[in-house]
C-alpha cells in the first residue's frame, strides 16, 4: 500500500497492526472512589491465557482482606448485589475459582498494593463484572465495597497525533485492513 501511494508522488507511512479479535479488549480498570475506601485495580491482557493485575487501595483497616471478581456489576446494594465469585470454568475439582484474587495485606496506614498475574483470566469476559473487597479473609461474608470493571485503553491503544508538517501523509490502519488466510 505504501508503494502504491508513493507512486502518486506523495510520501506515506502506514501505522497500525492486526490483533486477534478476542484480544481487542486488552485492558480494564475498576475504581473505588470512597467515601472511605479509595483505590484502583488495573487489568492488562499479556496474552490470550494470562492477565496482569495491579492494585492500590487506601482506607482499609490494617490486616488481611480478601478480594475477588464477582459475577455482576450490579451495585444497587453495594457488594451485596454483585453475585458469587466469578467462575466461568464451573470447576468442580476443588481448584481455586477463577475470580478469586486471594488476600491483600493492608499496612498500618490502611494501604495495600498488589502486583501479580492470573492465568486463564480474559479481560474481554470481565467488563461489567465487579471487583469486591471483604472485611477479612472470609469470602463467604458480604463484601464491604465493590466497583464495576470497565474497559480501559491499553498500552499503545490511545495514540495522540502530532503534525510535524513535513508533508507526509499518515494513514491509520484498522482491523478491517488485515486479511487472515485460511490454510
Amino acid at each position: 500500500m505504501t508503494e502504491a501511494l508513493e507512486q502518486t508522488g506523495r510520501k506515506a507511512r502506514l501505522i497500525g497492526q492486526g490483533v486477534p479479535e478476542d484480544f481487542l479488549v486488552s485492558a480494564a480498570v475498576a475504581e473505588f472512589k470512597g467515601p472511605d475506601i479509595f483505590g484502583v485495580v488495573r487489568f492488562a491482557q499479556v496474552n490470550m491465557e494470562l492477565t496482569r493485575i495491579e492494585a492500590n487501595f487506601s482506607g482499609l483497616s490494617p490486616g488481611k482482606h480478601s478480594w475477588s471478581i464477582n459475577e455482576f456489576g450490579d451495585l444497587t446494594r453495594g457488594a451485596a448485589t454483585t453475585g458469587k465469585i466469578y467462575n466461568p470454568l464451573k470447576d468442580q475439582t476443588g481448584r481455586e475459582l477463577l475470580g478469586d484474587l486471594g488476600t491483600l495485606e493492608v499496612d498500618e496506614k490502611g494501604e495495600a498494593f498488589y502486583s501479580g498475574k492470573k492465568e486463564r483470566l480474559k479481560i474481554v469476559d470481565l467488563i461489567g463484572r465487579a471487583v469486591v473487597l471483604y472485611e477479612t479473609e472470609d469470602k463467604s461474608a458480604t463484601g464491604i465495597t465493590a466497583s464495576v470493571i470497565a474497559r480501559s485503553a491499553g498500552v499503545g491503544e490511545n495514540y495522540k497525533k502530532l503534525c510535524t508538517c513535513d508533508g507526509t501523509t499518515i494513514w491509520e490502519a484498522s482491523s478491517n485492513d488485515f486479511v487472515t488466510s485460511k490454510v
